[in-house]
């Protein structure tokens, strides 16, 4: 661990530096002019100028990078150009939304997901294995936005058990926090837990199968102990990396979700941007969510050495 760790750290500068760089090019690419959009309807040449000297737009690209770099690094992510609010203040509200979104939607898909695996695995050709991939399938199939209106249908409408809509902080309101979440975070854990679940039949189904795990048998251990010490531990390697990429995609917005029930996350932010030309918006939120992939891609390494002693080597 302590010899793979400073390697990968290493790594993290030269992916960072590239990321951004593509990020910055990729974002001259959309159409329209930013100076012409802040100017509003007035269009004073006069005032357009101005803009592009105050925001180094009538630079080269090459220097417009390193200004946008330099701020960066300062933590300076811009100014939004539609409300005039620091982009990096708009990442610190809204980010923590969509945080605890996609921490409850991860913990439904892991709670799912995993046992449904194991199981569907153990009981091979059996009626759970039935029953756990007609649920894998169900999950993948179902649009997410379909199934959040009829949960909305069903449990706000009818029952009255929890809010149609919105977000309380739970710094607010604990109770009611995870009450507005419940819904949105289980119908983003439930198409998780569908992938989760195939891969992890998958990969425990070759585990199964392995030598080391005939050799416990051989010895008289409990299937129990073969299955979740010997099987498991060796199929997890697999769907930790899945598992990774799709907590990342959580933080990135689920769109679709947080607009059905009105959710003022990190996707209802970039698609506002996106929409509204704001480019320093999407500028920032883009290498937020391209850092947070890089990191969780490092904490999957790691998970990996934790996970499997031969891969401390």
């Amino acid at each position: 661990m302590l010899k793979f760790l400073p390697r990968r750290l290493a790594q993290l500068v030269p992916t960072l530096f590239l990321v951004s760089v593509i990020i910055f090019l990729l974002q001259q690419l959309l159409p329209g002019d930013p100076a012409t959009v802040m100017a509003g309807e007035e269009n004073d040449p006069v005032v357009i100028e101005q803009i592009r000297q105050q925001y180094h737009l009538d630079q080269p690209l090459p220097v417009q990078y390193l200004y946008w770099a330099r701020g960066v690094l300062s933590g300076d992510l811009g100014e939004s150009m539609r409300i005039k609010k620091p982009v990096a203040e708009l990442i610190v509200e809204k980010l923590p939304v969509t945080l605890q979104l996609a921490t409850m939607a991860m913990g439904f898909a892991l709670l799912i997901g995993i046992p449904a695996g194991i199981i569907s695995a153990v009981k091979k050709g059996s009626g759970w294995d039935i029953g756990a991939n007609v649920f894998a399938l169900w999950g993948l199939s179902t649009p997410n936005f379909w199934l959040g209106i009829m949960l909305i249908f069903l449990f706000s409408v009818k029952l009255g058990w929890l809010p149609a809509s919105g977000f309380v902080s739970p710094f607010e309101d604990l109770g009611q926090s995870l009450a507005s979440t419940v819904m949105p975070a289980f119908v983003l854990g439930n198409a998780i837990a569908a992938v989760l679940m195939r891969h992890m039949r998958s990969a425990m189904l070759q585990a199964m199968s392995a030598d080391y795990v005939r050799t416990a048998r051989a010895k008289g251990l409990l299937e129990n102990v073969v299955v979740m010490k010997h099987a498991l531990r060796n199929a997890l390697t697999p769907v930790i990396t899945l598992g990774a990429l799709e907590f990342g995609t959580l933080l990135s917005g689920a769109v679709l979700t947080e607009q059905v029930f009105s959710i003022p996350g990190f996707g209802k932010l970039i698609v506002d941007a996106v929409f509204n030309r704001d480019y320093q918006v999407v500028q920032g939120v883009v290498l937020v969510t391209a850092t947070v992939y890089i990191l969780l891609n490092l904490l999957a390494d790691i998970a990996y050495v934790l996970v499997n002693p031969r891969l401390r080597g």
